[in-house]
């Protein structure tokens, strides 16, 4: 069952908060927060899709709950420059409530250095689009030093799994933020940004392709993130199209794009908005015809009244895990608005590979 770009566009805005954060999922117990990185790419996608406002509401409620904590950040940055012990308890927190007042309490991992990465990248995209206001400006230079200051630190990673790991997604994301923000900052931010990279490049491969963490072998399907979205290297990137192939042979199946191999949250299952990220990628290569075979792969799963959840079960799902969580948790998020963003990002990344294909010159 397919929809249109618009009817996954009314869903995500339909389910922005007044002060501007995007509900993880309006309907899954567990989430009822706003994620920095889900609202990344959302922002991304209504961006890409004509809703600027949308996107400049999130970015603002952004710099209001960090600018709310600066007094903290600048202390942890201070206490780190020292060569002082630093509470990681006290790290800018992973999810917000929707008022942006306070971080989630329950025993959620909390220090997580991604999402913080994701959002300049993401506010770099915005930024392209006319001045940032200063509150935002100085929200955005609070996060880029607390980034610069912290970004070797072990920390949970996208998944919010493996605390005490260098993770390559993770890492990629400081980079392509630091970096972003030394075009709309300062230049300095983009100087650690290539330092972060080189970090990865140097460390975060085996066997002449990108892989899960250091010391970690396994692949990941966010390893896909470092071309698309993050531009850190193009689809012709001999280590890149090597993660590429890995991450197609040992996760891609008949239901879709796994996380990682030895994934248990809900038994593994393949997870929509990375089929779709995969189709997003392609069609930025070029392959449309790859790109809408994988959105479709992503599409088939919506719910009869439209909705896309989070991941849905494949033949290599756990039955033991997917049972204790549906008992612990209830079934799946559905809708997930992550997943609607990164399918309304693979349509209009079809939509425009299409017409480039149709309007190139051919050569002789």
């Amino acid at each position: 069952m397919q929809r249109s770009t618009h009817d996954d566009v009314r869903l995500l805005l339909e389910h922005q908060a007044p002060g501007g954060a995007y509900v993880a999922s309006p309907s899954f117990s567990q989430y009822p927060f706003c994620w920095l990185r889900d609202g990344a790419f959302i922002a991304h996608a209504l961006e890409r899709a004509g809703e600027r406002a949308s996107a400049a509401r999130f970015h603002a409620w952004v710099a209001r709950a960090v600018k709310g904590r600066e007094s903290d950040v600048r202390e942890l940055i201070a206490r780190g420059a020292a060569g002082d012990t630093v509470d990681h308890e006290r790290m800018l927190p992973t999810r917000f409530t929707l008022d942006g007042s306070s971080e989630v309490d329950g025993g959620w991992p909390d220090f997580q250095l991604d999402g913080y990465g994701q959002w300049l990248w993401s506010l770099g995209q915005h930024s392209r689009g006319g001045a940032l206001a200063e509150d935002v400006r100085g929200a955005a230079a609070l996060v880029a030093d607390y980034l610069e200051a912290f970004w070797d630190e072990p920390c949970y990673d996208a998944w919010e799994e493996g605390r005490t790991q260098h993770h390559t997604s993770t890492l990629a994301s400081v980079a392509a933020g630091l970096r972003a923000a030394g075009v709309f900052l300062e230049p300095g931010y983009a100087v650690t940004g290539d330092a972060v990279w080189r970090f990865v490049r140097e460390r975060c491969m085996s066997d002449g392709h990108f892989v899960k963490a250091v010391r970690n072998p396994a692949v990941d399907a966010s390893l896909v993130w470092l071309a698309t979205p993050l531009g850190l290297v193009d689809d012709a990137d001999s280590p890149f199209a090597r993660t590429l192939a890995r991450v197609e042979e040992e996760l891609l199946t008949r239901d879709g794009l796994l996380r990682y191999r030895a994934d248990t949250f809900y038994g593994g299952g393949a997870w929509v908005l990375l089929t779709a990220g995969l189709a997003w990628h392609h069609a930025r290569a070029g392959r449309v015809e790859r790109a809408r075979e994988l959105l479709g792969l992503a599409e088939r799963h919506r719910t009869a009244d439209g909705n896309l959840p989070e991941q849905v079960p494949t033949e290599g799902t756990d039955a033991w895990f997917l049972d204790y969580w549906t008992r612990r948790w209830g079934p799946t998020a559905s809708p997930l608005l992550w997943s609607h963003a990164m399918v309304v990002l693979a349509q209009l990344e079809i939509a425009e590979a299409a017409c480039r294909g149709r309007h190139s010159t051919p050569t002789s």
